[in-house]
């Protein structure tokens, strides 16, 4: 596998993710940032956090697919979630958790960031996901 995620004692424990991938494949794969949108351009899940997360994921899932990898190569994902506060981590960790299963997801996940945003391109976007992968 070219992916080894683990944590290292002293880092903060008992995160949903890995702090730290080291990666020995040949291939880089950077997705851009996925939403919640079908092919066809329609929205998923208006005003649902929970909802766009799992979709935005989906997303990701497919365009790592498109390029022959699959979570498991993911050494980077970067969430930007517009108007965060604390309180909302209920239902963006419930969007992540709704799709572990389907997706193969990873758990811990790979290295993660999740930024607050003011908003994104467009007023219904709620969260963008961004990932980088390496494969052999």
């Amino acid at each position: 596998m070219p992916v080894t995620r683990f944590s290292p004692d002293g880092l903060q424990p008992h995160t949903p993710y890995d702090h730290v991938a080291v990666a020995t494949g040949s291939r880089h794969i950077h997705v851009s940032g996925q939403i919640a949108r079908l092919g066809d351009g329609t929205p998923v899940a208006p005003g649902d956090l929970t909802g766009q997360v799992a979709q935005a994921l989906r997303n990701t899932g497919r365009a790592l697919a498109g390029a022959d990898a699959s979570f498991e190569d993911v050494v980077r994902l970067t969430f930007y979630v517009t108007d965060w506060t604390p309180e909302k981590i209920g239902p963006f960790m419930a969007g992540i958790e709704s799709v572990v299963e389907e997706l193969v997801l990873p758990w811990p996940l790979p290295p993660a960031s999740l930024i607050g945003v003011d908003y994104l391109f467009e007023p219904d976007v709620l969260v963008e996901l961004e990932a980088t992968a390496i494969a052999q």
